[in-house]
């Protein structure tokens, strides 16, 4: 099994997610986060004032899923989150080492 978490833009969520679902996958968390890569921010002006963006708005997507699926989910959310910009964002691949469901106290991929 293993865990794949996305930093992507948070207006790309929904078109992730559908692409998501397309793909099978059953279940996501996402998480709204703050931070920034090799675009360092950015400045914008409030009131006549500059000031510096140092941390943007990003979505923090993660999936659980078994190996097989692993390629589909990657080329999914990589398809659906891309603009062709700076900041679309990355994609990180770890193993999961278990997963049990609370509910039925299912083990390892049927739990997924």
């Amino acid at each position: 099994m293993k865990l794949v978490t996305a930093i992507i833009k948070p207006f790309k969520m929904d078109d992730a997610r559908e692409a998501l679902a397309a793909v099978g996958v059953q279940g996501i968390t996402v998480t709204e986060v703050k931070g920034f890569g090799r675009q360092k921010g950015h400045t914008e002006l409030y009131r006549g004032a500059e000031y510096v963006v140092d941390f943007l708005p990003k979505s923090k997507l993660e999936v659980a899923v078994s190996d097989d699926q692993v390629e589909a989910v990657i080329a999914a959310i990589t398809k659906a989150a891309s603009t062709g910009k700076i900041g679309d964002g990355k994609i990180f691949v770890q193993e999961l080492i278990e997963a049990i469901r609370i509910r039925t106290g299912e083990f390892g991929a049927e739990a997924l």
